[in-house]
This record gives structure tokens, sequence and C-alpha cells, in this order.
């Protein structure tokens, strides 16, 4: 079938063939019983003038709807075309609302995707490139100042532990990239365990208290008694947290809190970090979980941090089965995200 469609060529003359094969043999039946009734020529050529025109008519339908059929089809072709091509502002249009244009919503579906991912990949470029040029840039001129002996004694001891910092920074960043990228490409090589939430909360909650302190900000865990434990891992988990508390205290002014809390739910527990900061914008909330992305007034990113938090930690959790998410809070931000419970 496909050598007699290849010989045939295109889909006209396909659609041709195919009526010439139905109309010929229903000619050829009117044609045969005419011949058995034996009716008179006059009649006999009558009843074939009558099949003549009905076959006429239906090889003509037939090339108006092939016209319509190939038209919606090199309206796909050339907008995938064009796509190839490199333009994204695409869309694919068809006449009827059938197998075609179902193809046709996959394919401007497909181009959405496809333009969202683009912008996102050059907002990432954007972001890394402003994140390295900035410590790379105090590095140089700090490095010059020690190299060229412009300062000595308290000043220069000041300027290698600035450049110490900015190395941290950057340090941080790369690993932080390529976990990320390890995450997203399912690259997971992690031992699970039955992990005491109860106890790691308590750790971390513990471990972040002095940075929470220094900026005065209550850090605490409000956790239920008997807490099941959780199969995690927990180095991982606790990076989480990490994250989180560390986030809830950079946007939380000095008086406020934040509170750490789990409850097991449905066949998993739930742990939130809310705080009493200035909350997060109704148009931000979708975004706030992708890779380098800092809204309100961390947008200028002139503030520490390179917007990798929030996306490590989605990564880390989706990676055990969970998910993260941001629950209503009329004060502050609640964090909430969830792992299975140990068996």
């Amino acid at each position: 079938m496909n050598r007699i469609r290849a010989r045939v060529g295109s889909l006209s003359r396909q659609f041709a063939l195919a009526v010439a094969i139905v109309v010929a043999p229903v000619l050829v039946a009117l044609v045969v019983i005419a011949v058995l009734m034996v009716v008179s020529g006059h009649q006999a050529v009558l009843v074939a003038l009558i099949v003549v025109g009905a076959g006429l008519v239906a090889v003509g339908v037939a090339r108006l709807l092939a016209r319509g059929i190939l038209r919606d089809i090199h309206s796909i072709r050339d907008g995938l075309g064009a796509v190839a091509h490199g333009e994204r502002d695409v869309r694919i249009e068809t006449s009827a609302r059938d197998e075609l244009s179902e193809l046709a919503d996959a394919a401007n579906g497909m181009i959405v995707k496809l333009r969202d991912e683009e912008q996102a990949r050059r907002d990432l470029v954007a972001a890394v490139s402003h994140d390295l040029r900035t410590p790379i840039t105090s590095l140089r001129l700090l490095a010059d100042a020690v190299g060229d002996g412009v300062v000595g004694g308290e000043t220069r001891r000041a300027y290698l532990d600035r450049m110490t910092t900015h190395i941290d920074a950057l340090s941080s960043l790369i690993d932080d990239l390529f976990e990320l990228s390890r995450l997203e490409a399912g690259d997971i090589g992690w031992s699970l365990e039955r992990v005491p939430l109860d106890e790691l909360v308590g750790e971390t909650v513990d471990a972040m208290r002095v940075q929470a302190e220094l900026k005065g900000v209550a850090v605490l865990a409000e956790l239920p008694p008997a807490l099941a434990p959780a199969r995690a891992n927990p180095e991982k988990l606790q990076r989480v947290l990490f994250n989180l508390i560390q986030n809830a205290i950079r946007h939380t002014p000095a008086d406020g809190s934040v509170v750490v809390r789990a409850e097991p739910f449905d066949g998993r527990i739930e742990v939130e970090v809310r705080d009493t900061g200035v909350g997060i914008a109704p148009d931000e909330r979708d975004r706030v979980f992708t890779a380098f992305y800092r809204g309100g007034e961390d947008a200028s990113r002139t503030s520490a941090g390179a917007g990798l938090g929030l996306a490590v930690s989605r990564a880390i959790v989706e990676a055990h089965g969970g998910q993260i998410w941001l629950a209503d809070a009329p004060i502050g931000t609640r964090v909430r995200f969830s792992v299975p419970v140990a068996a």
C-alpha cells in the first residue's frame, strides 16, 4: 500500500484514486444489472449517464475536501518550518475541527512551550552572567590592589577576607548549579532511610538561631508529639530546611518570627516554614520556585543569594516523590512541602 501511495504522489491524486476505486465498481454493477434486466438501450444509456454524473459529483466533492485538507496540511507544514528556522511567534490555524485541527493545537502547544523554555534559558544565562560577573569584578579589583601593594596592614587583611567571601559565594553558586542540573536530569544516587523529622527539624532550627538572632528574628519549631519518621535522605532534606528557613529570615524584619511546623497528612508528612515578612506578590507566586528568580525588592539582584535556594529545594522535594508549594497566608509567607512517611 505504501508503494502505491508513493507511486500515486500527492494527496489530491490519492483522493481521486480512492474515489475512482469506489465509483468504478458501482458503475460496472449498475451496467451489469441493466443488462441482466434486459432494459432498452435508451434506458441503459440513461442509467450510465446518471452513474457517470454521480461519479463526477463524487470526484468533485472529494477534490474540494482534499483541497481543504491539503490547505490545513500546508499550514501545519509551513508553521513548523518557520519554527525550525527560528521563528517563535507562530500560530498555526486550520479550517475545520478534525484530527488536523488537533494536530495543529498540539503543534501550537509545542511552540508555546519551546518559546517559554527559550525565554527561561535566556533569563538563566543573564542571571548566571550577572551573579558571576559581580564577584569576579570585585575579586579582580581586590587582587589588583593587593598585588600592586596599594594597601597593607589591616586593610590588606580586610581585602583578603572580602576575597574569601566572594570565592565562597562563587563556590556555593557553582555547587547549587551543579546539583540543580543533576536533579533535573534525574541523576540521583541518594540512599533513603527512616528520618526522625522532629530531631532533624530541631537540629536545623538550632543551627539557624544564631543567624536569626543577629537580625532580631525569632526562629522556633512547633512539632506534634510522636511525629512519624519520613522516608528521605537526611542531608538533602536538611538542605531544604536550611534553604527555606534562611530565605524566611532574610525576608523577615526585626522583631518578626519564623516558625517551622510538621504534621502527618494522608500518608505523608507536610512540613511548613512560616514567616511574618512582607509576603509574596500574587503575580510572583508561580515563579518563586524558578531558578534565579528573585522578585519584589530583590528583582534588581542587589541582595545576597543567587535565587537558587527555592529551585534546589523544589528539585530535592520532587526527587523524594513529594511536592512543594506556597500556602495562603494573611501575613508573611507560608512554604509547605511534603515527603513520604517511612513504612
